[in-house]
């Protein structure tokens, strides 16, 4: 099979497009056809060497999308579709024609997604699952802003509190074009053109001034004071980033005083079997169009993986997939 070989850390002209022997399927273990599979900031980094837990050689890639080509009977000819913090990283990923994962892990594609669309969203969606609703466990009618809404996690995030009955503040540098699927379901925005107590007293104003019961910060670092600002009493930030600093100073006293619980959320934890647990439970709502994937920006073959990783790493506003 082809596949993007990654067998020292650095930028992406690292990466090597080589023929590799097809995955060996241990006992277990399902084979798929790679139809689509999207390139992540989080794969990125693993290229650059700043992910823990990375074993070389690899082939990196954490989403994917594609057919069932050997597993139990009633899977083969499946389209499934996956994600996890082991693809990639501890186990070869999805930068590849065929991949290798356990049959616990196969989870069948929405109908109305196709493969492009699938492939882009695993990560964006999992991460705001894991953060939204089993670490922050948000309510219906309390009130959540969602800091870097026009992102991929971020737009996750806004249409899974939408759904959930809350009341959805986006924050980011600009509002969220018509075309993002956040745009629809945000009831207010607030642009991160201040400092963190103005952000903040305009969050408050549009909350009569209570502030949002919870943050879903998916900039971090240099939003995190701002973020802290917007909370209500005995609020929930929920960091899943750290953007231009990994350190951030807080005033323990305020923070007591709100009550705050500041909750760590990394999707990388979870696996492949894991991760697929939770697509399966989101399927109903990309069937039913309640969940929308982000745009497909760019398309490239696995000969130009290279060039994909550079659009993700130069920040492009949209999904990037490879097509093997």
């Amino acid at each position: 099979m082809r596949a993007v070989r990654l067998d020292h850390f650095g930028g992406p002209d690292v990466l090597d497009i080589t023929t590799r022997p097809d995955p060996s399927k241990k006992a277990g273990d399902a084979l798929i056809a790679v139809k689509a599979a999207s390139v992540n900031p989080s794969d990125v980094k693993n290229v650059a060497g700043q992910m823990e837990g990375t074993v070389l050689p690899r082939i990196p890639g954490r989403n994917f999308a594609g057919v069932v080509v050997e597993g139990p009977s009633d899977w083969v000819g499946a389209e499934v579709w996956g994600t996890g913090g082991d693809i990639g990283f501890r186990r070869d990923g999805s930068h590849a024609e065929l991949l290798a994962v356990p049959e616990a892990a196969l989870v069948r594609k929405p109908e109305r997604l196709g493969f492009e669309e699938a492939s882009s969203s695993g990560v964006h969606f999992v991460t705001g699952w894991l953060g939204t609703v089993v670490k922050a466990r948000l309510a219906p009618g309390e009130a959540i802003a969602v800091f870097g809404v026009s992102g991929g996690v971020g737009g996750a995030v806004a249409q899974i509190a939408h759904v959930m009955g809350a009341h959805v503040i986006g924050v980011d540098r600009v509002h969220p074009a018509g075309h993002t699927p956040a745009a629809s379901v945000i009831d207010a925005f607030v642009a991160l053109d201040g400092g963190p107590r103005d952000i903040g007293s305009r969050i408050k104003q549009g909350t009569s001034g209570h502030g949002v019961n919870v943050v879903f910060d998916a900039v971090g670092g240099v939003t995190t004071a701002a973020a802290l600002a917007s909370l209500a009493h005995g609020g929930r930030l929920v960091v899943i980033s750290s953007v231009g600093t990994r350190t951030v100073e807080i005033d323990l006293v305020d923070l007591y005083r709100n009550e705050t619980l500041v909750i760590g959320c990394n999707s990388a934890d979870l696996d492949v079997v894991e991760s697929g647990a939770i697509l399966d439970r989101l399927t109903p709502y990309f069937d039913s169009g309640q969940f929308r994937p982000m745009p497909i920006a760019e398309r490239f073959s696995l000969e130009d993986a290279q060039d994909a990783y550079r659009a993700v790493a130069g920040h492009i506003k949209g999904a990037v997939v490879i097509r093997p």
